[in-house]
């Protein structure tokens, strides 16, 4: 999952906020514990700086359950080049004047029951 850029101002000075990217690594239901916890210092060690870690148990009972680690860290060169090469300034320019559109949420409409 791709966060936007975002610019940022101060006292007028425009400088482009690095793009991040949100990774996730996976781990089995089906791992010992000694193997879980060496596999969570390992990752913990290699993980970027400020990268927001954060660990949850995804899945259910069909499909089984696994402990999924999402954390954020920089755009590789080739993911930047990707995205520049299929980004579009009139896609971009069109979410940017959606954005400022005002949104009122008037929440869930429901069928009558009867």
């Amino acid at each position: 999952m791709l966060l936007r850029q975002c610019d940022s101002s101060f006292n007028g000075v425009h400088s482009a906020v690095p793009r991040r990217v949100k990774d996730f690594i996976d781990i089995s239901e089906f791992t010992s514990l000694d193997d879980l916890i060496r596999y969570l210092e390992t990752i913990r060690d290699n993980l970027p700086p400020e990268c927001e870690a954060e660990l949850k148990i995804r899945g259910d009972d069909v499909f089984g359950r696994r402990l999924t680690i999402t954390y954020f860290r920089e755009q590789t060169a080739d993911e930047a080049d990707l995205e520049a090469k299929y980004s579009d300034p009139q896609i971009e320019n069109l979410r940017k004047e959606l954005d400022d559109v005002p949104y009122e949420f008037k929440g869930r409409k429901t069928a009558p029951r009867g």
